[in-house]
């Protein structure tokens, strides 16, 4: 085992794709899944004489999302050329930004591992996509797609301030919520529309000084962001502690093996001859620029979920679960006002449906929330005829499972037609409480001496024997009443 004196530290670099409906420099289209090369404009693949137009929307997105990071918003960011060769970029630079990027410091809070962390954030800085090399679609040949070619991305880079893998898991997951809250990206990483690059190093936790680094790129899924990074951090231990030398270098996340591997050496600032571009003036944002993108923000996931924790008195794993994404949210705020009018008692019953059934149905067939076969008010409506006791909670199992498979059109629809109601009627369930009682005459003696918990066993048979309809509350207070 290696030593466990050794520290981890981890910064990452997260591409975040901006959701406009051109590119960042041209007026071509950003759709996914076109045929290849048919949205990449004379701009994008550089033809001679051609100038770029930077797109107004892609300064506006980043300056909500500076705001949204508590960061600082340079009044006159600079555009400059990062030159290096690839297939897929055939202008032999990148538009990017270094000296002067538009967002510049803020912090994100990350709760992991049992604490909360405030990660700082370096700098969020624009620049153009490049086109995609297609190694697999061709015999002895790479194909060259340059669709994605100017797609205008914000490069969010964060101080190395992580300390462990599950806590830049943590960290990338809240940065994805946020821009889906912001409206400025889809986040589908399928799609590549949020791509991790991460930076591992170690050091014996006395030092100050850092490690030598490496990169990991393009990770697409959170939990392959945690096994690449677990993956290098031992394996740069055991270099390290075996007497060798870490290089710094790009590496590849391999997920069938779950291991990084080499992929290039790892270039410096100064590698890519950085200067600024002279086809474009600098961004000038004003002050009266961003109060404009101030008021245009929305209540952000961390505000949400304090707010759910006071106005429906949820736990904070529940608040924080059903704010992971606006549409999340928006579906429990609706489910819990179709529930009835007190939303502080009826909020958690609510909770409970959506993060345990509903989200079982979810995983289980691969959905999202926007593609639950339940919609808010359907489920709504179950909430509140549990709550006025029409039906019982193991009724409403039942119920749920209709809606889901659309047995019906609403939760009183299916009651209805399945004879479901609860009984309340007090001499029918003293009825079935006389029966249960009769036939269980050691659980009767056994609760006379002390052992009050089997009330629950005789609940339940009475619950049986009146097919679930039974009011349990009632059941309970009868037995006891009876044998008390």
């Amino acid at each position: 085992m290696p030593d466990a004196s050794w520290q981890p530290v981890i910064g990452l670099e997260i591409h975040i794709q901006l959701a406009t409906a051109s590119k960042i420099f041209s007026s071509a289209p950003t759709a996914y899944g076109a045929a290849p090369n048919s949205q990449a404009s004379a701009v994008d693949i550089a033809l001679p004489g051609v100038l770029p137009v930077i797109n107004a929307d892609v300064i506006r997105m980043a300056v909500r999302f500076g705001l949204a990071i508590d960061a600082e918003i340079t009044p006159n960011s600079v555009f400059e050329r990062k030159h290096y060769f690839y297939p897929d970029l055939p202008k032999g630079y990148q538009i990017s930004q270094l000296a002067l990027p538009i967002v510049t410091g803020g912090h994100l809070d990350v709760a992991a591992e049992d604490q909360t962390q405030r990660i700082g954030i370096t700098r969020a800085h624009l620049e153009e996509d490049a086109g995609k090399s297609l190694h697999d679609a061709f015999d002895n040949a790479t194909g060259i797609d340059l669709n994605r070619a100017g797609t205008p991305l914000i490069e969010c880079v964060s101080q190395p301030d992580i300390r462990s893998a599950a806590q830049a898991a943590a960290y990338a997951k809240r940065l994805h919520t946020l821009v889906r809250y912001l409206g400025i990206c889809d986040g589908n990483m399928a799609e590549g529309s949020f791509r991790i690059d991460a930076n591992v190093s170690v050091r014996r936790g006395a030092t100050d000084e850092f490690g030598t680094r490496t990169e990991t790129k393009n990770v697409n899924s959170f939990r392959f962001l945690e096994q690449a990074i677990n993956y290098e951090i031992e394996r740069q231990i055991d270099v390290l502690e075996s007497g060798g030398t870490i290089t710094q270098e790009t590496r590849l996340f391999d997920p069938d093996r779950g291991e990084t591997r080499a992929m290039r050496s790892k270039e410096e600032a100064h590698d890519y001859r950085y200067f600024p571009d002279p086809d474009l003036l600098p961004v000038a944002i004003t002050a009266d620029d961003i109060e404009y993108e101030r008021c245009r923000l929305p209540e952000l996931p961390a505000a949400k979920a304090k707010r759910f924790e006071r106005d429906y008195a949820l736990a904070t794993a529940d608040a924080n679960a059903l704010t992971v994404n606006p549409e999340t949210a928006d579906y429990f705020e609706t489910a819990t006002a179709a529930a009835g009018d007190d939303p502080a008692a009826l909020g958690r019953p609510t909770a409970n449906w959506i993060n345990g059934e509903l989200a079982s149905v979810l995983n289980r067939e691969g959905l999202t929330i926007a593609e639950a076969p339940i919609r808010a008010g359907q489920l709504g409506g179950l909430v509140h005829r549990v709550a006025d006791d029409t039906i019982s909670g193991k009724i409403a199992k039942q119920v749920f499972d209709a809606l889901v498979a659309g047995e019906g059109e609403t939760a009183d629809a299916i009651i209805e037609a399945r004879g479901l109601k609860q009984i309340t009627d007090t001499n029918e369930i003293a009825g079935y409480v006389d029966q249960v009682l009769a036939e269980n005459p050691e659980q009767v003696e056994q609760y006379r001496a002390g052992k009050t918990k089997v009330v629950g066993y005789l609940v339940g048979q009475v619950m049986k024997a009146s097919a679930g309809q039974a009011n349990p509350k009632e059941v309970n207070q009868l037995i006891v009443d009876k044998i008390g």
